[in-house]
């Protein structure tokens, strides 16, 4: 879900030149997203037909401008890596894997997501790229 609520943002936003990949560090490759996963995206218009799981490998690490993990554990088995960064040292919260729960979860965990993809936004293109909505609207 994280992918393609910030890709979606992104594309709001029109913000250029950044992208988004996201992968589990014990996910396995997969066809197909969770369904619950799927059911949440489709509620809120999220487009995720391009997108399927895939496990974290170094490489991917290595030639990120920045990884994202949702807690500090999962941020921790990267510790060697300069260019990792955990939700909590970014919006101070961390985002629970909805995993096997109930749809509410998936839920309640998608607008975990949206309001962190704010705060990456806000941390690491505020200068260049200020909010296209009434809400906290930013001025260069």
């Amino acid at each position: 879900m994280a992918e393609a609520i910030f890709r979606s943002e992104i594309k709001r936003r029109k913000i250029k030149f950044v992208d988004a990949a996201s992968a589990g560090i014990f996910a396995e490759n997969s066809k197909e997203i969770n369904e619950k996963s799927a059911a949440c995206l489709t509620a809120l218009g999220i487009d995720f037909s391009k997108f399927h799981p895939r496990q974290l490998k170094h490489k991917m690490i290595e030639t990120s401008f920045a990884v994202i993990c949702m807690t500090r554990a999962q941020k921790e088995l990267l510790n060697s890596f300069d260019n990792v960064y955990s939700m909590d040292e970014i919006a101070g919260f961390e985002i629970p894997d909805p995993y096997g729960q109930e749809l509410s979860v998936y839920q309640k965990t998608a607008e975990i997501i949206r309001q962190a993809v704010d705060k990456i936004i806000d941390r690491f293109f505020h200068d260049e790229y200020p909010r296209n909505n009434s809400v906290g609207n930013h001025k260069k």
